[in-house]
């Protein structure tokens, strides 16, 4: 039990440390290429943070358990939206940009809708992918053509040359993705040794443990006042999870999928997003309150009853 505490340790140590030098360094790579905060929080920031969900995708489908991968694009969706962005919004509300509303909102309601018509017959295959990854290339077009340099926030940036701050965003990426294996790794490792089930550590450890990096990545941008990174890494990792991760078990592992991922987990992310989609367009004060971070994360604590209750593996 002891190796697992290390690992469990160390992953947290490593996750504190390498979110709060990622955000600086994303901020720096922002404003060095003169890009928003934003943009980058929906590419860079989101690609990073989306990287577990992206390994374990083609990890599984690889194996032969496409079943995996789909319920970790849809569950991380969910974790992003009622764990991260509740947690985040507790410790502190976050202010919404009207541009987000405008352009990036709607990006990721058609990814919501085109995953669901992708999921609706039971069968992702090579047009379902097809489709996902053709949005996914318009989405990443229309980020960039939209985007304005203007929404730097006033929070500290670090004075970093572009060179460096590219430099530091990318090893403190890998250090982030890194340190996120670790502790799901060790706190699986003492889940079993206390003889908790794998139902119950699908349920909570790994499926919270992809999304540890958007947690860490967001609460450190808040805390640091760089709050276009936190809601743009929350929509793009979204965005990247609908229509980069789901393409995969479609691209490598095309066929059947659990019946439940339609009629369980895929309506409970569209209510989370729609609930996302009503708090950004009418907040309170032109941020999201406290209040409405308890209730998004209240949502996600009463999905995993859910998924306990119902004795389900998928996460």
């Amino acid at each position: 039990m002891l190796i697992p505490l290390l690992m469990v340790a160390i992953g947290l140590i490593g996750l504190v440390w390498s979110a709060d030098r990622f955000v600086g360094a994303a901020a720096a790579t922002a404003r060095g290429s003169g890009l928003s905060t934003l943009l980058i929080g929906m590419t860079v920031v989101a690609l990073g943070t989306s990287a577990p969900e992206m390994v374990v995708a083609v990890i599984a489908a690889l194996d032969g358990i496409p079943d995996l991968a789909t319920g970790n694009a849809l569950g991380s969706n969910i974790a992003n939206i009622g764990l991260v962005l509740g947690v985040t919004t507790l410790i502190r509300p976050v202010p919404v940009p009207f541009s987000l509303v405008r352009r990036e909102l709607p990006l990721l309601l058609g990814a919501t809708g085109m995953a669901g018509y992708a999921l609706a017959n039971g069968i992702l295959g090579y047009f379902d992918a097809l489709l996902l990854s053709l949005l996914l290339i318009f989405s990443l077009w229309w980020l960039v053509r939209a985007d304005t340099p203007d929404s730097i926030p006033v929070g500290e940036i670090p004075d970093l040359a572009l060179p460096r701050a590219i430099y530091w965003l990318v090893g403190t990426l890998l250090l982030l993705t890194l340190s996120s294996r670790v502790l799901v790794w060790g706190a699986s490792a003492l889940a079993e040794g206390m003889g908790i089930s794998e139902l119950i550590i699908g349920l909570t450890v790994v499926a919270i443990g992809t999304s540890l990096p958007e947690l860490a990545a967001c609460l450190a941008s808040a805390l640091k006042g760089h709050h276009d990174l936190a809601i743009g890494n929350i929509i793009g990792s979204n965005l990247f999870n609908l229509l980069a991760v789901l393409p995969i078990p479609a691209l490598l592992a095309p066929g059947p999928i659990d019946a439940a991922a339609a009629s369980r987990d895929y309506p409970v992310m569209l209510l989370l997003t729609l609930a996302l989609a009503i708090l950004l367009m009418w907040q309170r004060h032109g941020r999201i309150q406290r209040l409405s971070g308890g209730l998004l994360l209240a949502l996600y604590l009463a999905y995993l009853g859910w998924l306990a209750i119902a004795g389900n593996g998928s996460p």
